[in-house]
């Protein structure tokens, strides 16, 4: 008993002991901080004007106390002592000191309260067991990788075991040390008895670890990739051994089993209940093997629980069951609930949401009907104090919403949200009847959003990673059955803050908080903080915006719809074509008047409009607004200029000038505003920030006149208004002359007008919900972050806190993400046209019939050759069939045929039959989508005919289409074959789903109402399966740590296979680099087939961990290759490298590798270049991914076509390569100039490829193929030269069946035929009204980009065009009087083509031309729009 009361009386002495170290050091921090404060302010001296009055103040002994004392009485000076901090460039890096020793004193203050010993009172030693422990060596080797904020825990732990029990020793480090400090790492595991790991994931490291580890006797590994957690081992438990020992006995499992729900997706939660509570069960199960298992689970506990306490006890707890035969007793794990709610106002935990409410509401000074967030906290950082919990929660408090914080391990927030939240939406469902959740709790709590400040899927956290988006149906269930806005903003993790304001959000941390959650449906994504070291900030002025956000939404579901202000804005680049009003896919017009009517029977307030509205009349009228004369007179001649256009229906034609001053106020932050809203950050922005950079680049506010300014240099802003409703356009953007410039800037700032648009919607007009009007506006585009909104990244800065509705086409996951990611859009999709199929017209349908008739009766119908011979040229298609046996090309003629071989031309005709059949049976989308218009039986009909090709009878798809009727009825009525029965019941669900197109306004309607809008996967039809249907939802991409997808890679292999073996037929070699064109868009809808192709080039394959994470791409061996490594040259669109910076690490890590194998160079081109050129001495020589600047996008080349800037193809090549030489890769290669690389690569470059992944985007219908795949041929032969010039480029089609490569030139003749040159495309097309005149208008400019940039200029093309759009008077007709502008640039473009060369014209067709162009322009000037 003496010597039990001996070591509790030393156990108090060493508490107190500790506690007067714990003041000592508190003493010396403090004074620390002063010393930091006086010498940074010593001897300086700031004015300020007071009232007139100049008053000086001078720095002497400014400690911390005095510096917060004069912030609260003397503002301003503070403010002058800051900016001349700045100004002498040491307030960052005192920012950043002071910060720390804060964070640092705040620790030992909490520790300054009295704290139990680790481990349970023992018997004392006596000197020989003393003497035997400290002889004992063990050491414990501890590597933490995403939980770096609790190292410092670990390194206290570590000091406290080496002083207590001097023979174990406790290493710790970080997973950034073991490339920091590789050789240190590895020396300390060689020695090491046990190994301990948590939350690593990167391949490399766990590589790495993996071959180090595995003679270490005991292994631990929490929560870590499946590779790494299988190197378990505690004595004879193992995590993933072989044989009989693999996983835990028989018992075991039983009991195991017993734990959870029976719901699939609540299996991790019952694992996580039976690792609590199961070393408590297995102490009755006999064995060895289940005490190791035992022990493992005890350690867990420990580790899980957290805290210096549990930490301490779980080292001391593996030393005496497996190191040292020392009785050390540590006391049992110290518990908190693995679920809670905290306050930091409360001690302790509640354990009720209903409870902590009620105490809430009487505690907190917010109103009775304050919103509700559910705030979902990670548990760790909860049991560590991480100090951004309690200001994270004060901060709503303080934004007015009542915070519900929610801490839980991770994997259980979906059983959170499930059972224990409930909204009203729920309730009345409910009362109803319809019960979409049966475990809800009684005691659930009513919430008016859920925000997850965890990341990852909802259902799984962390280890639904594993799932790859499998449990994102569970998710949907659960937050449509809520119906509330659904937020993922969290702090950064596994980024620090000077790496995202730098270059944005990378990496797996943006899978984190982007890619996985939005799988789930989450909105508004805000980066609210990150790491400095290893702590963990909050960025207040962050929190501020997801707050006032969550406000907004929430108003909107309270507001009543009449007394919701909406505002619509329309698109209107490239100017001066007939933009205004347009979008890709979708007819704006009619779909504006379904969404008017719907907004009005919905009981918006749109006034006095008319009962029949005309969108046409919307669009005329704001083009009359746009006009450059009624501007400069002001807003009210704006207004009187489109005036009697909108009376007409109802309309108010509306116009406000915004002063100068104004627009200043509006773009400065708060005057309050500094580091502690700021957080730690590289440097303090100043309160005019924003505006200095607007100044810097347009010019003083009050001086500047420029676009859409009046005479006195006030901003304009105009639009239609219908009651609450307010209808707009999209500012231009840019400079006068290039309005598009600031697309592909990233340091200018958007011009005073753009700006003061989105202020004015905001403060002035105070518009609830902003919907932007179809694919896609520019606001999302504008400079700042990549990803990840900073507070001075301009599109967070101008849709400000204002919910941004955003109507996409379905088609296209890949640039709705950006409008998703940096403008807060909730996309609502809509579907893409019918399809149709291209059909024969004019000297095509004539040829067929010549054709069948000569292979009727060969002999009889000789005399046709001569005539078949003439049509085949005048159709231009000699190109694609030259004259003669396959593989050659004769001259032949009309007056020659008859000398040709009978059995050649025979052959000839059988190739040209089947060539026209290609033709006749080519897929093309027809005309323009309508917003919400449910699909007539025909169009039904199409898309199934479409999508089905040949497998399913003509018949039967008429009948799916023009019914209702189950499948089992159409199966019945045409005795269906077995084989047809599951195709049919597929056509009736498409049927089916096409049918619900009404829920595009339905969907658009319920993000307006602030409710939870579904998510679904993004894509077409024709690619992706009915999954895309129905349209109306929340379209998001993929995971992009599984791509290329196994059906992807497949595809991608043969295609380039096909394109290798193509060059070899033709060239007779290998080629050494292949360019491959890596687009956002084609990836994310192919799943990474162009990804693939490119890997298949080199020689190179996926490889996937266990939860088939891709992980690394591994070089195929040479001789399971059986030729040559190919080079490549990926040229990245923007989108792509912001989307997949993982995937732009791998590959540069392939690469690496692919020039470093020991392989001759004559079979590997990748290490044959890499070597030239370090012979050469270029950097890098083994850089192969190229793209534009950080946070730049596009090449300018289109810019440049469509505004006739350019001479000649040379030019428009080196426009591109000056816009596409910067290097990306792996650590710091982001963005690098490398131009000489570049360069190199260009010049061994042998061919190019392109995908097209759907039937909407062809090489013709959009300007970014030419400015991109077109322009890098330009500049590859420009590289090469004279001697060499010719690039190969090859077209895969991603759509259809197998993929085919064909060449460019192929693929355009294909393409017009097709489309632009086919009556049936053209009369569709112009029957969609003016966005249809637009739609044929960018095509034609397009035809001269192709020409500019690979000299594709064939006369039969414009010849036909010409015939088609301006010579036929009706066509002519329609398009002028639709949108004359449109029709102008469709005549200009052809004049443009005879001027350059590229067409031969005769002189009567140019006169005419001229002559139409002419009246156009009058019709412009004098006649009204």
């Amino acid at each position: 008993m003496l010597e039990e009361e001996a070591i509790a009386e030393s156990e108090e002495e060493d508490e107190a002991s500790v506690q007067a170290e714990l003041s000592r050091d508190l003493q010396r921090m403090q004074a620390e901080l002063d010393e930091l404060y006086v010498e940074t302010f010593k001897g300086v001296s700031v004015t300020v004007e007071r009232d007139g009055v100049e008053v000086t103040y001078d720095c002497e002994d400014m400690r911390e106390a005095k510096f917060s004392a004069l912030g609260r009485t003397d503002a301003d000076i503070v403010a002058a002592l800051i900016a001349k901090l700045q100004d002498k460039g040491v307030w960052t890096s005192f920012q950043t000191r002071s910060q720390m020793l804060t964070l640092q004193r705040g620790r030992v203050m909490k520790q300054l309260q009295p704290t139990a010993p680790a481990w349970k009172s023992t018997p004392a030693l006596d000197q020989t067991s003393k003497d035997a422990f400290a002889a004992a060596k063990a050491r414990i080797v501890l590597i933490c990788g995403f939980e770096s904020f609790n190292a410092k825990l670990y390194r206290d732990v570590a000091k406290k075991l080496k002083a207590t029990v001097p023979g174990l020793e406790l290493l710790v480090y970080s997973d950034r040390d073991i490339d920091s400090r590789r050789d240190e790492v590895e020396s300390a595991l060689k020695e090491a008895n046990v190994f301990f790991g948590s939350l690593l994931f990167d391949f490399d490291q766990v590589e790495w670890i993996k071959e180090r580890i595995s003679d270490i006797p005991i292994r631990l590994v929490f929560e870590s990739s499946l590779e790494l957690m299988s190197s378990t081992q505690v004595g004879d438990f193992q995590m993933n051994a072989s044989g009989e020992r693999k996983g835990p006995p028989p018992v075991v499992k039983k009991v195991l089993g017993l734990f959870g729900s029976q719901k699939e997706e609540d299996r991790i939660v019952g694992y996580l209940s039976f690792l609590k509570i199961g070393p408590k069960l297995l102490k009755f199960i006999p064995g060895k093997k289940v005490r190791d298992l035992r022990n493992w689970l005890t350690v867990y506990g420990y580790w899980n629980q957290g805290g210096s306490q549990n930490v301490s006890s779980m080292f001391l707890y593996l030393a005496n069951e497996y190191l040292m035969d020392i009785d050390i007793q540590p006391k049992a794990v110290k518990e908190t609930p693995p679920l809670g709610l905290v306050h930091p106002d409360k001690d302790g935990y509640f354990t009720s949401a209903e409870d902590y409410l009620n105490w809430h509401k009487q505690h907190s000074h917010l109103p009775p009907d304050a919103p509700v967030a559910a705030l979902m906290l990670y548990r760790k950082h909860v049991i560590t104090d991480q100090q951004y919990i309690p200001q994270l929660i004060k901060e709503f408090e303080e934004q007015g919403i009542r915070p519900l914080p929610i801490f839980i391990n991770g994997v259980e927030a979906h059983t959170v949200v499930r059972d224990m939240l409930t909204t009203e939406h729920e309730q009345a469902a409910r009362r109803r009847g319809d019960v979409a959740i049966d475990s809800l709790k009684r005691d659930a709590v009513y919430v008016d959003c859920i925000v997850n400040t965890i990341g990852f899927p909802l259902v799984g956290g962390p280890a639904g990673t594993m799932e790859g988006g499998r449990q994102a149906e569970v998710a949907k269930a659960i937050l449509g059955a809520k119906n509330v806005p659904y937020f993922v903003a969290a702090p950064m993790l596994i980024q620090d803050l000077n790496s995202w304001e730098q270059n944005g959000m990378q990496g797996l941390q943006s899978v984190v908080l982007y890619a996985l959650p939005e799988l789930d449906g989450a909105i508004d994504t805000v980066t609210l903080g990150g790491l400095v070291r290893d702590d963990i900030f909050l960025i207040r002025e962050r929190v501020i915006k997801l707050c006032s956000r969550i406000n907004r939404w929430v108003s909107l579901r309270r507001k009543a719809a009449k007394e919701r202000k909406v505002a619509v804005l329309l698109y209107g680049f490239p100017p001066g074509v007939g933009a205004v009003g347009t979008a890709a896919l979708l007819n704006v017009p009619r779909s504006l008047e379904l969404v008017l009517k719907e907004l009005q029977d919905a009981g918006y307030d749109l006034g006095e409009a008319a009962a029949d509205l005309d969108g046409e009349a919307i669009v005329t009228a704001l083009k009359r607004q746009l006009e450059d004369l009624p501007t400069s007179r002001g807003p009210d001649a704006v207004a009187e200029a489109a005036q009697s256009i909108a009376a007409d229906i109802g309309a108010e034609s509306v116009a406000t000038a915004v002063e100068p001053h104004e627009l200043r106020e509006w773009l400065t932050y708060p005057e309050d505003w500094g580091p502690t809203e700021w957080g730690p950050i590289p440097f303090l922005p100043s309160k005019d920030l924003l505006v200095r950079k607007m100044t810097s680049q347009w010019g003083d506010l009050e001086s500047y006149r420029g676009l859409r300014t009046t005479a006195k240099g006030q901003p304009m802003i105009s639009g239609v208004q219908l009651g609450n409703v307010w209808i707009g356009v999209q500012p231009l953007l840019g400079l006068e002359g290039d309005p598009m410039r600031l697309l592909f800037e990233r340091d200018f700032t958007p011009h005073p007008q753009y700006a003061a648009t989105y202020q004015w919607l905001k403060h002035d007009y105070q518009a609830d919900a902003l919907v932007h009007f179809g694919m896609h506006g520019t606001v999302e585009w504008l400079p700042g972050s990549p990803l990840g909104n900073s507070g001075y990244s301009w599109s967070d800065v101008l849709l400000s806190d204002m919910p941004n509705v955003y109507i996409y086409a379905a088609n296209n996951p890949s640039e709705s993400i950006v409008a998703k990611r940096r403008g807060y859009g909730t996309i609502v999709s809509h579907n893409v046209p019918p399809y149709s199929r291209a059909g024969l017209y004019k000297q095509l349908a004539t040829l067929k019939e010549l054709l069948a008739e000569y292979r009727d009766a060969p002999e009889a119908n000789a005399a046709l050759k001569p005539t078949i011979v003439d049509t085949v040229r005048s159709a231009g298609l000699e190109k694609d069939l030259p004259f003669g046996p396959e593989g050659t090309s004769e001259a032949w003629t009309a007056e020659t045929v008859d000398s040709v071989d009978d059995e050649v031309f025979t052959g000839y005709i059988e190739r040209l039959y089947q060539y026209l059949q290609v033709v006749e049976q080519r897929l093309f989308s027809e005309g323009l989508h309508t917003l919400g218009q449910e699909p007539t039986g025909a169009q039904v009909a199409s898309y199934l005919s479409a999508y089905f090709d040949d497998k399913l009878p003509a018949s039967i798809i008429d009948d799916v289409s023009h019914s209702h009727v189950p499948a089992e009825q159409v199966i019945e009525a045409h005795k269906a074959a077995d084989d047809l029965k599951p195709l049919i019941n597929e056509a009736a669900l498409i049927r089916d789903k096409l049918l619900q197109t009404p829920q595009e306004i339905s969907g658009m309607l319920r993000a307006l109402n602030g409710e939870y809008v579904l998510p679904a996967t993004g894509g077409d039809l024709l690619r992706d399966g009915y999954d895309v249907l129905p349209t109306g939802r929340n379209i998001h991409a993929l995971d992009p740590y599984r791509m290329p997808s196994a059906g992807a890679w497949e595809r991608g292999s043969i295609a380039a296979q096909k394109i290798v073996e193509q060059h070899l037929a033709k060239h007779d070699t290998y080629p050494e680099t292949v360019a491959v064109m890596l687009w956002g868009l084609d990836a994310i809808k192919t799943r990474g087939e162009s990804l693939a192709m490119a890997l298949a080039l080199v020689g190179a394959r996926p490889e996937r961990e266990g939860t088939g994470r891709i992980v690394r791409f591994e070089l195929i061996p040479l001789e399971e290759l059986g030729r040559p490594r190919i080079d490549i040259l990926a040229n990245l669109s923007g989108i792509f490298r912001d989307t997949f910076p993982n995937i732009v690490e791998l590959l540069d890590d392939c690469m690496q590798r692919a020039a470093a194998a020991a392989e001759p160079t004559d079979m590997n081109f990748v290490r044959k270049h890499s070597l030239e050129m370090e012979e050469q001495g270029l950097d890098n020589a083994t850089a192969r991914i190229f793209s534009n600047p950080v946070g730049d996008y596009g090449s300018m080349v289109n810019e440049r076509v469509g505004t006739a800037d350019w001479q000649d193809t040379e030019e428009l090549g080196m426009t591109w390569q000056s816009r596409n030489s910067f290097s990306y890769g792996r650590g710091s290669e982001k963005g690098v100039s490398r131009p000489e690389v570049l360069q190199t690569l260009l010049k061994s470059t042998d061919r190019i490829v392109q995908q097209i992944d759907s039937v909407e985007y062809g090489l013709t219908d959009i300007q970014e193929y030419y400015a991109n795949t077109g322009a890098m041929k330009a500049a590859a032969e420009t590289v090469r030269g004279d001697d060499q010039s010719r690039v190969d480029c090859t077209i895969v089609e991603a759509f259809g069946g197998e993929p085919d490569p064909r060449d460019l030139e192929a693929t355009l003749r294909m393409e017009y035929r097709s489309k632009l040159l086919n009556p049936k495309w053209a009369n569709a097309m112009a029957n969609q009204g003016s966005g249809g005149a637009y739609e044929i208008s960018q095509r034609m400019t397009a035809m001269v980009g192709w020409g500019g940039t690979t000299g594709f200029a064939e006369d039969w093309t414009y010849d036909q065009a010409a015939q088609t759009y301006a010579l036929d008077e009706e066509m002519a007709e329609k398009l002028r009087n639709a949108n004359p502008e449109a029709f102008r640039n469709v005549v200009k473009r052809m004049l443009e083509a005879n001027g350059r060369g590229m067409w031969n014209a005769d002189p009567a067709t140019i006169e005419r031309l001229q002559a139409l162009y002419q009246e156009t322009e009058d019709k412009l000037e004098g006649v009204d729009l």
